[in-house]
């Protein structure tokens, strides 16, 4: 079996086509035969080592990916009727397990992380959908602004910012939004009600907008300190790298670690319907052969990408 993977960290040009033994489906699991598995940038922390406290005890090769899609072409035991052979898929990976990540040309994963695609959608744009997605939804979740109310979001023109502002207009909530000059129609286009200019004194902005302050913000773009002075007394900032604070002002800290959700069939399942609803829009930057993994990882380093780079393993 094909795989793109890593024995060492390092730059991009440490990944690799690699030979791996086929995986086979155990109790509550299913495989996939991989047709798309999107590059994030959790990918590029396991690829430069930032994941490797969490597979110490584990031997290389390392294979990145947690966003997949294909057809399952394997049922374990007990996975029940829900899911099936010959099934398009869409699926949320566990790198850091024994079966490795989603860059390969077939993944095990527990059926719990398995939804069906999105109907009408080919195998590139549903790659891009769970895990981004989920993590706004986590966000949003944590933040808990009642319908009618207002939240701020920053890094709007982003993956997991676009769904949080997505997300946040079917939640019924008012959305202020940065973005720089080239993305404001991008950010409005996810239907943000206010877009202010993104970048150190966003907070400010959000205020100008919001004077006594926003009950909560989904801070996209990692700013941490400099957004929470945005944020209402007693209110929440949602964050995705694992900042938790001190903040003052009794603001609450909600660092998100997206794999709370990787087994949430329910939500994840939510998340595909959206999009046939069309709640939810898909963004692929660009479908690169898997073999030009590394060329992927270099572009998403080098940012200014809008949508995701996808491998294809088709």
């Amino acid at each position: 079996m094909k795989a793109i993977g890593v024995y060492d960290f390092g730059g991009p040009d440490v990944l690799r086509v690699l030979d791996l033994p086929e995986p086979v489906a155990g109790p509550g699991e299913v495989r996939i035969r991989v047709r798309a598995a999107a590059v994030n940038p959790t990918d590029v922390l396991l690829r430069t080592g930032g994941h490797a406290v969490r597979m110490a005890d584990r031997p290389g090769p390392f294979v990145p990916g947690m966003d997949a899609a294909g057809v399952i072409d394997q049922v374990g035991p007990g996975v029940g009727d829900r899911l099936a052979v010959g099934q398009r898929v869409a699926a949320m990976v566990l790198f850091t397990s024994e079966h490795g990540g989603a860059y390969a040309e077939q993944v095990v994963v527990p059926a719990a992380s398995v939804v069906p695609a999105p109907a009408g959608v080919d195998f590139p744009a549903a790659s891009t959908l769970l895990m981004n997605a989920m993590t706004a939804r986590l966000a949003l979740d944590a933040v808990a602004v009642p319908a009618g109310g207002t939240v701020a979001v920053t890094g709007a023109a982003g993956a997991v910012g676009g769904y949080a502002v997505e997300l946040a207009k079917a939640d019924g909530l008012t959305v202020i939004a940065d973005a720089a000059p080239q993305d404001v129609e991008r950010v409005r286009g996810f239907g943000a009600d206010h877009v202010v200019e993104r970048g150190a004194d966003v907070a400010a902005r959000i205020r100008k907008v919001a004077p006594e302050g926003v009950p909560g913000l989904v801070d996209g773009s990692t700013q941490t300190t400099e957004v929470v002075p945005a944020v209402a007394d007693g209110g929440t900032v949602a964050e995705l790298r694992g900042w938790a604070g001190p903040a003052e002002r009794g603001v609450r800290i909600h660092p998100l670690m997206v794999t709370d959700g990787i087994t949430d069939t329910r939500g994840l399942d939510a998340l595909c319907r959206q999009v046939e609803a069309g709640t939810l829009s898909l963004h692929v930057a660009e479908v690169l052969p898997a073999e030009e993994a590394a060329e992927a990882h270099r572009r998403l380093e080098a940012g200014g990408l809008r949508g995701r780079l996808v491998l294809d393993f088709s």
